[in-house]
């Protein structure tokens, strides 16, 4: 029997110990027909892309060899036809995972021995725990149960996840998908939860992840304007240092097996035929190490929407020329073999888009004659308790305080015995699993969850989340009166209650003996200023969409078995930000009466800004050593196409980089409440005011390090500060250059300067 332990950690305490049987258990269970390479076939097993002791480019090279040029056409689509002559199956590329197996795409089902999987929180939730090691854990826990399904025959091994847009305008429906609005955050659960699907082998991939959807992509359907006709007009400055950051983070420190381009153009030009994008940055500047895929259809869009080629021909070779391997789709299937017979494409260009994808799938060891070191898994490795206490553990940490006046929370069993549950959301169970979600394994109601420490007395209010009507009011405010504590859960579809939420939530919280606690299920920002400013509100929690466990993970906040520690991800705006800001608009910076985007450049008032979220104990910072207050930087030499003194800064593809001392800087955290608790030290860094043009940022987050602190104890937390990643800008022309001058560094309510020079 092989086993493995893990420990999830929060700086250095153990959240939970993960124990993982990784045993030949299953042989009995039944198993998928292997894909290739059978060592029963007599016909292929000779075969040199059969023999795994060969390199896999050499085994690559000798199957695309071996293929017709039809038989290689119908390889450039997601529903991959079966070649029976090389004993090569047909394979469904499309699957998802975003948090947790899916059966959202074709490749995966759910039922017979696989009736679910373990939906952990959806992502804008988890990445309020700010946690990178929880992030990584998810994704191996969602790769253990994937491989297994793949195993029993009913997924594959390409998950078209994560979601790596960042959440730039706080009314996009799918802004739930994202880890936030900031570009660093994003990058970094990107990174992480790559990692953990595909496993760290160098070479070797346990799943195929895919960070979607390049680029500049966040707008659905917005006043008659969808996602399929939308030209997104984005300036080389907010690329480099806004759209693309997520992207780079994938392929650099992801190390990730694809990427998929979008519907939208950019400035003009449909992404997935823009080579610029595609065979130049991806490929090119980034090295992906994998195959590019388009979003469902896009190549058909970008033809019979956009038209933006005059024949279906000259789309097939525009995408494929432009560097895309793998359609979402029919569309290349049909039209690929007419463009090769007019002379748009070449058959090499279709042997360079089979590399890269047949790469992956000999990466995932498809093409070994076995199901490989993970065959061991199978339906019990699937929905298992320690899985599901990891869901559940991921929404204590994602659940963000945003109100507790008077201390009202945490709630106590002994002297709040009974417990009103209003709202419409309160005994939901799909609902806490957001979009992009499979079958839970098993649910956790809101009410459910408050039942265990109390008597409940609930109420709907509404009839459903639009609350059109206010008839079921009464019966709530009933329900308040009667109770020694009353808890509302609304949802939204716009940024502010929709119906007649907020007067259902007034109502209550006026007739309430006890406190009122207000519960927010929802995706992205929510303008609650009426609830924010009601004494009659004491406290608001966002729970986002919590997973399977959600209803368990509000209770146990609410009740105090759990101390919150999850911060926004994003900015919370007033509604009047959405009036005067369309969503058409891509400029994150701000101008004249347009108030920016992100609390990177956004300059208005807020709600409630990023990084906030209130715990039962606090917190304070200090600088435990002093920090070097200066650095010098030094070019590769000087001239004026280096260092620029109009701009007073250094290009950082110009900078000795690699010469330069990063500089350590130590923060002590102390908790002085009456709690253990977990806290996020985010590092920001404030450029110099100097003469780069358009650079418009108020602050940028460097760093951020999660540290559980017990009550009355401290904790030293050390972020080392490196001047051309951490304290570089990007100028008008989309350059990253780093300003000469004074850098301010703000870590919590500390301040600490940096004065940056040139070593001349």
């Amino acid at each position: 029997m092989s086993c493995n332990n893990r420990e999830l950690l929060i700086g250095n305490k153990v959240v939970v110990t993960l124990v993982f049987l990784l045993c030949l258990v299953h042989s009995s269970e039944s198993l998928r027909p292997l894909f290739a390479c059978d060592p029963a076939n007599e016909l292929t097993r000779t075969l040199r892309f059969c023999q795994v002791n060969l390199p896999v480019r050499v085994r690559v090279q000798d199957l695309i060899g071996r293929l017709t040029l039809q038989e290689k056409i119908r390889l450039l689509v997601n529903n991959a036809a079966a070649v029976p002559r090389l004993g090569i199956g047909g394979y469904e590329w499309w699957s998802e995972a975003l948090h947790g197996v899916s059966d959202v795409g074709p490749g995966a089902k759910f039922g017979g021995a696989f009736p679910g999987a373990t939906s952990f929180p959806q992502v804008i939730t988890t990445a309020a725990s700010f946690n990178q090691s929880l992030w990584e854990e998810i994704g191996r826990v969602v790769s253990d149960e994937a491989r297994a399904m793949y195993n029993g025959g009913v997924a594959g091994l390409t998950y078209w996840s994560p979601n790596v847009n960042i959440l730039r305008d706080p009314r996009w429906g799918r802004g739930q998908e994202t880890p936030g609005e900031d570009p660093v955050v994003v990058g970094k659960y990107a990174a992480s939860y790559v990692r953990g699907l595909q496993g760290n082998g160098p070479s070797r991939l346990k799943v195929a992840a895919c960070c979607k959807h390049y680029t500049a992509y966040d707008l659905d359907n917005w006043n008659g304007v969808d996602r399929f006709h939308f030209n997104a007009k984005v300036t080389q400055q907010d690329l480099e240092d806004t759209y693309n950051v997520p992207f780079r983070a994938c392929v650099y420190d992801g190390n990730v097996a694809s990427v998929m381009c979008s519907y939208n153009q950019v400035n003009g030009k449909p992404t997935c035929a823009d080579e610029n994008l595609l065979k130049n940055t991806i490929r090119g500047q980034w090295q992906l190490n994998g195959y590019i895929v388009s979003d469902c259809d896009s190549v058909d869009v970008f033809f019979n929407q956009q038209h933006y080629t005059a024949t279906p021909e000259e789309a097939a070779a525009a995408s494929i020329k432009a560097g895309l391997d793998l359609d979402c789709g029919p569309f290349l299937a049909i039209f690929t073999e007419g463009a090769v017979k007019q002379g748009l494409l070449t058959e090499n260009d279709i042997n360079l888009a089979l590399t890269n994808t047949i790469t992956v799938q000999m990466r995932l060891g498809m093409f070994d004659g076995n199901l490989g070191p993970y065959a061991n898994l199978g339906p019990r490795d699937v929905c298992t308790p320690i899985h599901q206490h990891l869901a559940l553990e991921a929404a204590h940490q994602g659940i963000v305080l945003l109100k507790n006046d008077g201390r009202s929370l945490p709630l106590s069993p002994t002297r709040h015995r009974t417990v009103a549950v209003i709202g419409p959301n309160s005994d939901v169970t799909e609902t806490m699993i957001g979009n992009y979600a499979g079958k839970a394994c098993a649910y956790t109601t809101p009410l459910q969850g408050i039942s265990r420490y109390a008597r409940t007395l609930h109420q709907a209010g509404c009839s459903g989340v639009a609350c059109a009507g206010n008839q079921g009011f009464g019966a709530a405010e009933m329900a308040a009166r009667e109770a020694d504590a009353t808890v509302l859960t609304r949802d939204r579809t716009g940024l502010l209650l929709p119906g007649y939420q907020q007067d259902l939530v007034t109502r209550v919280a006026q007739a309430s003996k006890g406190p009122v606690v207000l519960v927010l299920m929802s995706g992205g920002p929510i303008d609650v200023s009426f609830a924010k400013n009601n004494p009659r509100v004491a406290a608001i929690i966002w729970a986002g969409y919590p997973g399977q466990a959600g209803g368990a993970a509000i209770a146990d906040i609410i009740f105090g078995a759990v101390n919150p520690g999850g911060k926004l991800p994003m900015t919370w705006y007033p509604q009047d930000y959405v009036v005067k800001v369309p969503m058409t608009l891509m400029a994150m910076r701000a101008s004249g009466d347009y108030p920016g985007r992100t609390y990177r450049f956004y300059k208005g008032r807020v709600v409630f800004p990023f990084g906030f979220g209130l715990s039962y104990t606090t917190f304070t910072h200090s600088l435990a050593q002093n920090p070097l207050a200066q650095l010098s930087v030094s070019p590769y030499k000087l001239n004026s196409a280096i260092f620029n003194s109009s701009s007073n800064s250094i290009k950082v593809s110009h900078a000795n980089c690699e010469t330069f001392p990063k500089m350590p800087i130590h923060v002590e955290v102390s908790n002085t409440g009456e709690f253990d608790g977990t806290h996020t030290v985010f590092v920001f860094a404030e450029p110099p005011r100097n003469g780069i043009k358009g650079l418009g940022v108020n602050k940028q987050l460097i760093a951020f390090e999660k540290v559980h602190v017990t009550a009355g104890a401290k904790r030293t937390v050390q972020v080392d500060v490196d001047a051309c990643k951490h304290l570089g800008v990007v100028d008008e022309y989309g350059k990253r250059r780093i300003p000469m001058g004074e850098h301010k560094l703000h870590i919590g309510d500390l301040k600490h300067t940096i004065l940056v020079q040139p070593q001349l």
